[in-house]
C-alpha cells in the first residue's frame, strides 16, 4: 500500500511539474526558404514558432506575388527518456510566392506576439536569377517553354506543374478580339483542381468560349519534355483603352497525389499509402501593348473592329397613315459586334420614329463573336403620300487592312394611303401639328343644379364613461408598447451582444444541418457544415470577425476565457479532421458520428465556460 500511494504522488509530482517546464521553454521563431530562385518560380517561406496562443505578424513580402496561404499546421509530442519530461509544441505557418522580377530582395523579419513580449525571426534573403540562367543561355530565347509575344508559346517555366496564359495576339487595336487560353502543364498525378481564380481582366470586355470540362490530359512534346496537358477556360477578350495594359496572373490550385510512408523492398509501391496535398499554381503576369484607332474616325463609325456587312429591309411598301411600317438594319459579321450603336435615319419630319427594338444572334468563337446584331425602327406616317427611306450608312475599322471601311444600304420608298376617318380623329405628331383643333361643342360644363339626399349624422357623445374607457386602455396599450419597443432597440443596439446571444442557437442550427446530410451520406457536405457551425460559432461568441478569425487568435481568445488545454485540443482535433476529410477520401460514418458527437460537446462545454465569464 505505500509503494501504490508513492507511486501516485510521483504522477501528481509529475503533472505539476510540467507545466513549468513548458513555461520555461524558450520561444523561437525559425524560418524556411530557399536562397536562390528562378524568376517566375513558385516557391513557398515557412515559419515555425516552438508556442501557441500568440500572433503571428508577417512582412508584405515585397518584390514577389502572393499565391496562397498562411497555410498552418500544427504538432505536439512528450517524451521521457531516463526520467527527463521534454515536450515539443511547432505551429508552422505557410506562404507560397512567385518571384516576379530578378534582383536580390530582402523580407523584414516576422513578429510572433505572445503575453505581451515580442519575438522576431531572422531576415529573409532572397536572390531571383534570370529564368534559364543555370543552363548558361539567353534567358528569353533558349529557354523551354518561355512564352513569346509573337507565337503565344507555352510557358512552363521548367516545374513539374505549371499553368499558361496563352494569347494569340499581344498588339491589337482597342475593341479588336484576343484570343485568351489557360492550359495546364504537369509532370506528376494529380486528382484534379481545387480552386479557380481569375484576374479582374482591367480594361478589357471579356466573352467566355464554351471549353469542354478537363476530364483526362493530353501528352505533348515541349522542347524535349513530356508534360501532360489540357485547356482549362478559353475566352475572348476586348481591349478598351490603348496602351501597355498587364494582365495578373491566373491562380489555380491543384489536387497533387503524393506517397506517404516508405516503399516496401520486395513489393514496391504496392501496399504504398496515397495522400492528396494542395498545391498552388500561377501564370505569369502577361503584358500587350493596345494600339489606337486612327485619328481620322468617320461621323457614322458604328464602333464595330473587324468585319462588318450591312443589310436593310422594309416589311410594307403600302400603309395607312398613322399605321406602322417596319424598317430592318441588321449588321453582320465578326468583331465586337455586340458593341455596335444604332445607325441614325435622316427621315422627313412627317414621318415620326421611335426608338429601335434590338435584337441578337451572336456567338463566341475562337475567331472572335460571330453573328447579327438586328435594329428594328417603327416608322409612322402622319399624312399621306410617297415617302423615301435615305440609303443608311455605316462604318467600321477592318483589322485586316487597319483602315476605316463604310457600308450602305439602298433607297427605299413606300407610299401612305389616305383613310376616309382622318379629318374626324385627332392625331398626335412629334412636331408642329398640320390639323386644326376640333370643336367639342361646349367649352363649359354646369354644376349639377338638382337637390341631392341629405342624411342625418349620427350623433357621438364625447363626455360618456365609454369613450374616456376607450382612451384611458388605448394610452396605456401605447405606453406599454412603447416601453417594449425601446427595450428591444436597446438591447437590439449592441450587435456584438445580439451575435453573442445567439451563437449557440445558430452553432445549433448548423449540426442540425449537418446531422441531415450524414443521413444522406453526403460526408464532403457535412465536414463542411460542421467547420461552419464550429468558425460561425467562435466568430460570434469570442467577437472576432471572420474575416480576421485565425486558428491562433480564436484559442488564444478562449484560453483567455477560461478554456481548458483538453478543449482546445479536442477543437485542435475537430478541425483538422474536417478540413483533411474535405480533400481526402472519407474514414467512414462512424468517423463522421464521432466528429459529430465531439463537435456538439465542445460548443455546450465552450457556452458553460464563456456564459459564466
Amino acid at each position: 500500500m505505500p509503494n501504490f500511494e508513492m507511486r501516485n504522488g510521483f504522477k501528481i509530482l509529475f503533472l505539476l511539474i510540467i507545466p513549468f517546464t513548458l513555461s520555461a521553454q524558450e520561444v523561437r521563431v525559425l524560418t524556411e526558404y530557399p536562397s536562390v530562385v528562378r524568376n517566375g518560380q513558385q516557391f513557398s517561406i515557412i515559419y515555425e514558432v516552438n508556442a501557441g496562443g500568440g500572433e503571428l505578424a508577417v512582412p508584405s513580402f515585397s518584390g514577389f506575388y502572393k499565391l496562397m496561404g498562411p497555410h498552418t499546421a500544427y504538432s505536439s509530442s512528450t517524451q521521457i527518456i531516463n526520467g527527463k519530461v521534454s515536450h515539443n509544441t511547432s505551429h508552422t505557418y505557410t506562404y507560397y510566392l512567385q518571384a516576379v522580377e530578378e534582383g536580390v530582395f530582402t523580407i523584414a523579419p516576422a513578429r510572433f506576439t505572445l503575453k505581451n513580449k515580442t519575438y522576431y525571426s531572422d531576415t529573409i534573403r532572397i536572390e531571383v536569377i534570370p529564368d534559364g540562367a543555370a543552363q548558361g543561355g539567353n534567358a528569353a530565347a533558349g529557354v523551354p517553354g518561355r512564352q513569346q509575344p509573337e507565337t503565344g508559346s507555352p510557358d512552363t517555366g521548367g516545374e513539374e506543374i505549371s499553368i499558361s496564359l496563352i494569347l494569340n495576339k499581344r498588339e491589337p487595336y482597342i475593341g479588336e478580339g484576343i484570343l485568351a487560353t489557360v492550359k495546364l502543364y504537369t509532370q506528376t498525378d494529380l486528382s484534379g483542381i481545387s480552386e479557380i481564380k481569375y484576374p479582374s481582366f482591367n480594361g478589357f470586355m471579356k466573352a467566355d468560349l464554351e471549353t469542354p470540362p478537363l476530364t483526362s490530359l493530353t501528352r505533348e512534346n515541349i522542347n524535349g519534355t513530356t508534360y501532360g496537358t489540357g485547356v482549362i477556360q478559353q475566352f475572348i477578350l476586348y481591349p478598351q483603352m490603348a496602351g501597355e495594359i498587364t494582365i495578373d496572373p491566373v491562380q489555380i490550385t491543384v489536387l497533387v497525389r503524393q506517397r506517404s510512408g516508405m516503399s516496401d523492398p520486395f513489393f514496391g509501391d504496392f501496399f504504398s499509402t496515397f495522400q492528396t496535398v494542395q498545391k498552388p499554381v500561377a501564370s505569369r503576369a502577361v503584358k500587350i501593348n493596345v494600339k489606337p484607332l486612327p485619328g481620322n474616325k468617320p461621323d457614322d463609325f458604328s464602333g464595330v473592329v473587324g468585319k462588318m456587312n450591312l443589310t436593310a429591309s422594309l416589311d410594307h411598301d403600302s400603309v395607312n397613315v398613322n399605321d406602322a411600317v417596319n424598317f430592318k438594319v441588321i449588321m453582320s459579321g465578326t468583331g465586337n459586334i455586340r458593341l455596335a450603336e444604332a445607325p441614325v435615319l435622316n427621315l422627313s419630319p412627317d414621318i415620326e420614329t421611335y426608338e429601335p427594338r434590338i435584337t441578337e444572334n451572336l456567338k463566341n468563337t475562337s475567331t472572335g463573336t460571330t453573328g447579327q446584331k438586328v435594329f428594328e425602327f417603327p416608322l409612322i406616317p402622319r399624312h399621306h403620300g410617297d415617302f423615301v427611306i435615305p440609303p443608311v450608312t455605316c462604318s467600321f475599322f477592318n483589322t485586316s487592312t487597319g483602315k476605316y471601311e463604310q457600308l450602305s444600304t439602298k433607297e427605299f420608298r413606300f407610299h401612305a394611303r389616305k383613310t376616309g376617318d382622318q379629318s374626324t380623329g385627332v392625331t398626335v405628331y412629334g412636331g408642329v401639328s398640320r390639323q386644326d383643333v376640333q370643336y367639342l361643342g361646349q367649352d363649359i360644363r354646369f354644376i349639377r343644379s338638382e337637390a341631392g339626399k341629405l342624411l342625418r349624422q349620427p350623433e357621438f357623445y364625447i363626455s360618456s364613461r365609454v369613450y374616456f374607457s376607450i382612451f384611458a386602455v388605448a394610452l396605456m396599450l401605447f405606453f406599454v408598447v412603447l416601453f417594449i419597443r425601446r427595450e428591444h432597440i436597446r438591447r437590439n443596439a449592441d450587435i456584438s451582444a445580439v451575435r453573442n446571444r445567439k451563437a449557440g442557437k445558430i452553432a445549433a442550427q448548423r449540426l442540425r444541418e449537418a446531422s441531415e446530410c450524414l443521413k444522406k451520406g453526403d460526408t464532403d457536405r457535412f465536414h463542411e457544415e460542421i467547420l461552419k457551425a464550429l468558425w460561425g460559432y467562435l466568430s460570434d461568441k469570442l467577437n472576432i470577425p471572420v474575416s480576421t478569425l485565425t486558428r491562433t487568435n480564436a484559442i488564444s481568445t478562449l484560453s483567455e476565457r477560461g478554456a481548458d488545454e483538453q478543449q482546445i485540443n479536442r477543437l485542435t482535433e475537430i478541425l483538422d479532421k474536417c478540413e483533411y476529410a474535405r480533400y481526402s477520401p472519407s474514414g467512414g460514418t462512424s468517423e463522421a458520428k464521432e466528429i459529430y458527437e465531439g463537435a456538439s460537446q465542445l460548443i455546450r462545454s465552450i457556452e458553460n465556460i464563456v456564459s459564466r465569464k
